[in-house]
């Protein structure tokens, strides 16, 4: 088990698990044969590709089980964002001759949204639903931006900033019953990337007809993704160039990548319960001392968010410039998401939720996980406010309560 420990002089304390994972030394062991022994390729027929071959359905078979759906039904991809493109693209692309009209919320991930912005070039219109000032979608608003044009729903499971779960169960019964009323067949996809760890993924259950993971969010290798793709959906390939994956996506397979997703999502549905418990308590605590600190405001749903999410604003403070100092203190933690994190825009997530362009500036996301304890909440609630008193002292920006 990786742990949080000195590094040189500098303690470090990683609260940046929504961005990215540490393998877990069981994926690892189940990786190593394939970088090295297991090397054949699984186009093979003689038995090194044999061996390869039966280690990706082994894993596919593990994915099957735990989504609760048939093992032809899982399509391994190269990330989350590709299985999300996949998804998108690719079935709008194979039913635009039923309709152009695609249907998603305000605060996705970028990898659907800028999917979405794509297709917008090709032809396709596309409703982006709002959110409450908790990041929650309404079924009302969902119900009334339905036509007959529309053929796709994406909507996140749970949110990569501010770890606001949404009602996934209930949009899909929505779904279904416009379906059934009016003899419609939209399909519904749900990123659950960032929900992998902590909730049940039976597709049956949530009412998904498209599902995407990827592995870097529950301690299995980078550049690995499943996207579940329903029996009867049609959809076309992203990828051209060979028959792998069902002729879903061609490239040879990551098979020691494969394995390690596999292997990461049992571990982490066996674990779920007990885990998010453990997180859910560290959460609050963080939260409840962070909330002491004058003119911080908690993003997201109180209640209905992931156990392991933090996401505050700081009023009167950048974002980056309490990133830099708590990287003086050894802690990681984000600015809005990772995959922009770089960018000098305000956070598309914390605006959608009506707050103004500063307070988009100054939010800060703590992402709890396996190496965490009560001893880092402490000392990051021992070294923060200091760092806050320090900053406003400097800053000429100051807002309102």
């Amino acid at each position: 088990m990786i742990n949080n420990k000195m590094t040189g002089d500098k303690k470090t304390i990683y609260l940046d698990h929504a961005a990215t994972t540490y393998l877990r030394p069981e994926v690892v062991k189940a990786m190593e044969p394939f970088w090295e022994n297991k090397y054949g390729n699984p186009s093979s027929l003689y038995f090194k590709g044999r061996e390869a071959k039966a280690a990706i359905e082994d894993a596919r078979s593990k994915v099957a089980n735990i989504f609760g759906c048939c093992e032809t039904e899982i399509i391994f991809e190269g990330s989350g964002t590709e299985s999300d493109n996949h998804a998108l693209i690719g079935t709008a692309l194979a039913n635009k001759a039923r309709g152009n009209h695609i249907i998603t919320s305000s605060i996705e991930h970028h990898a659907v949204l800028h999917a979405c912005e794509f297709l917008e070039t090709q032809g396709f219109e596309v409703t982006y639903l709002p959110v409450d000032k908790e990041g929650i979608l309404k079924l009302d608003e969902l119900k009334k931006a339905i036509r007959d044009e529309t053929i796709l729903v994406s909507i996140m499971f749970a949110n990569n900033e501010i770890g606001t779960i949404q009602p996934i169960k209930k949009i899909g019964q929505t779904i279904k019953q416009l379906n059934n009323d009016s003899n419609n067949q939209i399909i519904y996809h749900t990123d659950a990337c960032q929900a992998a760890g902590y909730y049940d993924m039976n597709v049956d259950e949530l009412g998904v007809d498209l599902m995407t993971i990827n592995g870097s969010k529950i301690y299995g290798p980078k550049g690995t993704g499943v996207l579940y793709v329903k029996k009867g959906v049609n959809i076309n390939s992203l990828i051209h160039g060979g028959g792998q994956e069902s002729g879903k996506r061609a490239g040879t397979e990551n098979v020691a990548g494969i394995v390690g997703l596999a292997t990461a999502l049992e571990l982490a549905q066996k674990e779920k319960g007990k885990e998010s418990q453990r997180l859910a308590e560290l959460r609050d605590k963080l939260i409840d001392g962070l909330l002491k600190i004058p003119k911080v405001v908690l993003n997201g749903h109180p209640a209905k968010r992931l156990p392991n999410n933090v996401n505050v604003t700081v009023m009167d403070i950048e974002g980056e410039a309490m990133l830099l100092h708590l990287d003086e203190y050894g802690i990681c933690a984000s600015t809005g998401s990772a995959c922009t994190s770089g960018d000098l825009e305000p956070s598309h997530v914390i605006l959608a939720l009506g707050h103004p362009y500063e307070m988009a500036h100054g939010s800060i996301r703590f992402s709890l996980g396996h190496v965490n304890t009560q001893n880092d909440v402490d000392y990051v609630l021992k070294v923060f406010p200091p760092i806050i008193e320090k900053l406003r002292a400097m800053s000429p920006v100051k807002l309102n309560d």
